[in-house]
């Protein structure tokens, strides 16, 4: 029997894995998600003997139920071979008492490849299954990492085009070179006047909006999704928790059934909720610690069971966490709701028409997992420059916020079981505020320049896709009100 799918906000709309894929969100708004999340069954033992690629088929098989064994096998392949640069494709390093998962040895030199780098060849072949002939377009919003990760991901894949839109002034400008640099004739990048909110919302009105599918089926086009809302990108994220589970258990660090804590600096919600669905699956997780910076809505959310957005938005120095309307929340909703999705829709529409919901008290006890806490721009600088000075080793801002967050929970808690930070970025994606962490005085202006100096303190090679965009030409320069964003899409597809 396959796994079945469906939306978080109607349980009659259901789907197979690769049409969920196709889909990216449920004609209802909602997203899609497992009618159950499958147990991992093989013993830690045995996938102890598995490096990345054969740990990643083991865990997706029981999720992608329509694909074949070969076709998955091949999606696999082709997405963690040499582009990453290390053949652990997510290593796990030891600092002091401290693991750092990280994920940023792919292409992008952020988390997003890990998923972003399958998301394609997984789409592909659900187009293939499904016998669709339309072309395929990836419509994204970003906060900074995701859009370069589907811009590569994408790049000159046959029957497809990618439009990704990014707030102008609310990225990093190494974020923003890498996605204004990006070749293939079929991407298309576009900064919006606003923030990651006004992008993601007016993605979402443009998935939802009838008129313009049904011009754009006549036109031979469909839409989908890179976001994390699209089921496609969050599977692939489940596996790397679980090979950080075995890693540890492969070095004896801990034995088979014993529990370890992740600390996962969080914006859009998808990356701990991957972990949350690994927990779920079987995976010994004892507790999962949610990271936020300034903009703290999900810190509020766990400790008050209120989610409220209306608040001042904060840019900060990690700002792919910048983000108030967290979206992968939705399906932890779902699911402590008791799969209720009558509830999931009430809470939702209270967030679209008031900017806040309440969850119940028996909701709330359904989060007993999770720990939420939050770091200021001044305490993650703080945190950069602690673990340098104890040990060399450099954090981007967004681990720090994890690291920060973390040493303030170790100081309430005094609970030293084994700990994991996912690490999200390279430090050379926010190098300036990484070298005035450390406390480098008088930088240079130039990004290229701080790399060069962030290589000789901290040793580490200045990663490919720091010197490919140093020497790219910028190919995208449109910007655009938020209100044109539908316009601009139209445009892109000639279907005006």
């Amino acid at each position: 029997m396959d796994l079945m799918y469906h939306s978080t906000r109607n349980n009659s709309i259901k789907v197979t894995a690769s049409q969920a894929i196709l889909q990216g969100l449920s004609p209802d708004g909602g997203l899609f998600v497992p009618e159950s999340i499958p147990r991992l069954t093989t013993p830690i033992a045995d996938l102890a003997k598995m490096n990345y690629l054969e740990l990643a088929y083991e865990v997706l098989k029981l999720y992608l139920t329509d694909y074949t064994e070969e076709e998955i096998k091949e999606c696999i392949s082709k997405a963690y071979d040499d582009k990453f640069d290390t053949p652990d494709i997510a290593p796990l390093n030891k600092v002091g008492e401290l693991y750092y998962l990280e994920l940023f040895h792919g292409a992008t030199i952020a988390f997003k490849d890990m998923a972003l780098s399958i998301l394609p060849h997984l789409l592909t072949t659900a187009a293939r299954k499904n016998k669709i002939s339309d072309e395929i377009v990836i419509l994204t919003a970003t906060s900074g990492d995701t859009g370069k990760a589907a811009l590569a991901g994408f790049a000159d894949v046959e029957g497809t085009k990618i439009i990704v839109f990014y707030p102008k002034d609310g990225v990093s400008s190494v974020q923003e070179k890498q996605m204004v640099t990006q070749k293939g004739d079929n991407t298309y990048v576009i900064g919006i006047r606003g923030n990651f909110d006004d992008a993601q919302t007016g993605v979402k009105k443009i998935f939802g909006d009838r008129d313009l599918e049904e011009r754009m089926s006549k036109a031979g086009y469909r839409f989908s999704s890179a976001n994390s809302i699209n089921i496609g990108r969050l599977l692939p994220q489940i596996v790397y928790y679980i090979y950080s589970y075995v890693e540890l258990y492969r070095r004896n660090e801990i034995l088979a059934g014993e529990k370890i804590k992740f600390v996962v600096p969080t914006g859009n919600f998808g990356n701990i909720l991957a972990a949350y669905y690994a927990k779920q699956m079987g995976l010994p997780v004892e507790k999962l610690i949610c990271a936020s910076n300034d903009n703290k809505v999900l810190y509020d959310f766990f400790q008050t069971g209120i989610y409220d957005r209306n608040r001042e938005f904060i840019l900060t120095i990690s700002p792919s966490m910048d983000i108030l309307v967290s979206s992968n929340l939705e399906r932890l909703i779902y699911h402590i709701a008791g799969e209720d999705p009558d509830k999931t829709l009430e809470l939702m529409n209270a967030l679209t028409s008031t900017g806040r919901y309440e969850i119940s008290f028996d909701m709330r006890k359904k989060l007993d997992c999770f720990i939420g806490g939050y770091a200021t721009v001044d305490e993650t600088m703080s945190a950069i420059h602690r673990v340098y000075t104890d040990s060399g080793y450099v954090l981007d801002t967004h681990t720090a916020v994890a690291a920060s967050v973390y040493s303030k929970y170790l100081n309430n808690k005094k609970d030293r079981s084994t700990s994991v930070i996912v690490s999200t970025a390279s430090p050379y994606k926010f190098a300036e505020s990484v070298l005035g962490a450390i406390g480098v005085k008088n930088l240079p202006e130039d990004d290229y320049e701080q790399a060069i100096l962030l290589r000789e303190i901290s040793g580490i090679e200045i990663p490919s896709a720091m010197e490919e965009i140093h020497l790219a030409d910028i190919r995208h320069n449109t910007v655009c009100e938020t209100g044109r964003m539908r316009a601009k899409v139209e445009e892109i597809l000639k279907i005006i």
